[in-house]
């Protein structure tokens, strides 16, 4: 199930452009281009739904299995000491995009978070070479 007019169902399809650093058959995961930290990850459903309530079993199972993947890589490749994982549903709950995704925030010791969405300085340099390092064997 895919909607025409939704972001992420565009990114899924290939209509555009994303730093990927994950996918399977259920999921997708990329680099968020306005991050709270710089890896910030987004794993999103490949099933169109607004809220997590409404995904089937399988995507459910499936997003759980890719944010573990996607998480230790974040641990393993930049690396960092720690994650938050983050969840929206509805405006209200501060979702931007009204398609199921799971944010995964790397952390570092000694380091708070303020919880506004960053930048990065050279985004199309940072985030090439985030997806290499994260990619990579």
């Amino acid at each position: 199930m895919t909607d025409p007019n939704c972001i992420f169902c565009k990114i899924i399809a290939g209509q555009m452009p994303a730093y990927t650093i994950y996918e399977d058959e259920h999921t997708l995961a990329f680099l968020d281009i306005a991050p709270f930290e710089k890896g910030h990850t987004l794993v999103v459903s490949k099933h169109h739904a607004a809220y997590f309530t409404d995904l089937p079993a399988a995507s459910l199972d499936a997003m759980g299995q890719a944010v573990q993947r996607v998480a230790a890589r974040l641990l393993e490749k930049l690396p960092c000491d720690g994650f938050n994982l983050l969840q929206n549903n509805g405006a209200c709950a501060s979702q931007v995009v009204p398609h199921v995704h799971i944010h995964v925030v790397p952390r570092w010791a000694g380091k708070s978070i303020n919880w506004i969405p960053g930048a990065y300085d050279d985004p199309d340099q940072e985030l090439a070479e985030l997806q290499q390092r994260l990619t990579a064997p």
